[in-house]
């Protein structure tokens, strides 16, 4: 009895080599699958070697906008001199954004709307607004939205967040403070050009969203930080898929030079002008460690009876959305917040489509099994079909605090050919040239991608089938920039 203790012990020790031995074996299998799947996709090119000299955290907090944007055409310039002038002859497609002479190469267009730009309306400023695009995103994602607020008196700040705009390889050595950084320089550059008397908006789309959001916590904590008095946010990346949480380690051959392609989840051509279609695994990593660090500061702020100095959140949310989690909007960020005027539209699927049979039995239902059925904080409108059988669409408005709906038509029916909003295709009006179904001038920026429509045989392709069934304009837009203007007014 006396050597029981000892012997329990070793059998313990040996349970727990045993144990080690099969997960250290599991790893090792996993990162060979990983090296093996990594090296059978395309090569990596110029673009996604190369590195920008973004400004460090430390270095945008103590500059200014003009600074930032100094730096920014450094970086242009380095780009154009070390891969677009660099660009082999396999580069040299009419649909390459590093090469030149492409249709879509950024630097024939002007502005070139991967850059920062700031927009002053006409006559006395009666607000500011900072609008953060999103992953592998460019400025050009927010354009519209902030000319709406141009017209409507309000100067426009919208800033290119690090590592984006310019190659994906940028993203590969960035974090999720630059971004940050960034977001409170452009505040900083907005409150200078209008001062803090009048109206701060943030808006910020996808991985912006929790951007905004976090700032608006930030400034909760700091008087150094300017707070804004209205949110608006665009499919926020309140949470993001499990997977994103060990993309990391899907990183780990790129170590070794042999295994480079290992630190990229996607190699895919580059057409599109100002978007990234290259997604690397830092920046899968990077959109979790902000959304970690977004939904651990609201549960704690609201443990502290912290959030009522939050402003009123607006947020528009797709109920179909494969980037971010439609249910974290909810439950992380909407059901924290106090009634203070905030609200979220989410847009239903297509419920009158002629192929609902061919839809998940989940997603008949989707919003009411993604609403609380309880009194709620927070109003909520569904943008959905006016019945099963029509095409015509309502907003549903459910007042904070109340159980009744009232019921609004819309001049806008739900296009019989879309079942579904999408992520990509919020912030984007349907005359958008580039997402755009029906673009204002076609091919202006050398493609217009809401427009392909490709039938053909499923191994011809180079670029994912997925990508370009995605909708990428918003049919209800003129709506969202209703609803954005009653915050304006």
């Amino acid at each position: 009895m006396v050597n029981l203790p000892w012997r329990i012990s070793v059998r313990v020790m040996g349970l727990l080599k045993k144990i080690a031995l099969v997960l250290g074996t599991a790893l090792v299998v996993l990162l060979a699958v990983r090296i093996y799947l990594s090296q059978q996709g395309p090569d990596l090119h110029l673009w996604h070697t190369w590195r920008a000299d973004e400004m460090t955290v430390r270095e945008m907090d103590e500059s200014d906008y003009a600074h930032y944007v100094a730096r920014e055409n450094a970086i242009f310039t380095d780009l154009d001199n070390r891969v677009t002038a660099k660009s082999g002859a396999e580069a040299r497609t009419p649909l390459n954004r590093y090469y030149r002479k492409s249709l879509v190469w950024p630097g024939q267009f002007a502005p070139d709307a991967n850059r920062s730009f700031v927009l002053m309306p006409a006559g006395t400023p009666r607000g500011a607004v900072v609008l953060l695009h999103g992953l592998t995103d460019s400025p050009y994602s927010v354009r519209h939205l902030a000319l709406n607020y141009q017209r409507r008196g309000f100067v426009a700040v919208v800033p290119r967040l690090p590592g984006h705009g310019t190659a994906p390889g940028a993203l590969t050595n960035v974090d999720w403070e630059m971004w940050m950084a960034a977001t409170r320089l452009a505040v900083r550059e907005a409150t200078r050009l209008v001062g803090d008397k009048v109206p701060l908006h943030l808006v910020g789309y996808s991985n912006g969203g929790a951007l905004a959001m976090k700032y608006a916590l930030d400034a909760l904590d700091s008087a150094q930080l300017r707070k804004p008095q209205q949110l608006v946010l665009l499919s926020p990346m309140i949470g993001v898929t499990s997977f994103a949480r060990f993309a990391g380690l899907a990183g780990l051959p790129a170590m070794l030079p042999a295994f480079a392609k290992a630190a990229w989840l996607t190699i895919a051509p580059e057409y599109n002008p100002y978007k990234y279609n290259s997604f690397p695994v830092n920046a899968a990593r990077q959109s979790w460690l902000l959304t970690q660090a977004l939904q651990e500061q609201l549960g704690r702020d609201a443990r502290e009876q912290r959030l009522d100095g939050l402003p009123p959140v607006l947020a528009f949310q797709s109920v179909m959305d494969s980037t971010v989690s439609t249910r974290a909007v909810v439950t992380e960020l909407f059901e924290r917040l106090l009634q203070n005027g905030s609200e979220l539209v989410i847009v239903d699927i297509n419920q009158a489509a002629s192929f609902r049979p061919l839809f998940k039995p989940a997603s008949w239902t989707a919003v009411s099994e993604l609403l609380p059925p309880k009194v709620r904080r927070y109003t909520v409108t569904t943008i959905t079909n006016a019945s099963e059988h029509s095409l015509d669409a309502v907003a549903k408005t459910t007042p904070a605090g109340q159980t009744w709906e009232r019921v609004e038509p819309l001049s806008t029916p739900y296009p019989a050919e879309i079942y579904s909003l999408s992520h990509v295709a919020v912030p984007f009006p349907p005359d958008d040239d580039l997402y755009g179904r029906h673009p204002e001038v076609k091919n202006r920026y050398g493609i217009s991608m809401g427009t392909i429509a490709l039938w053909g045989e499923t191994s011809v392709l180079s670029v994912s089938k997925d990508a370009l069934m995605r909708v990428t304009s918003n049919p209800f837009y003129g709506y969202m920039e209703e609803r954005i203007n009653e915050k304006m007014d």
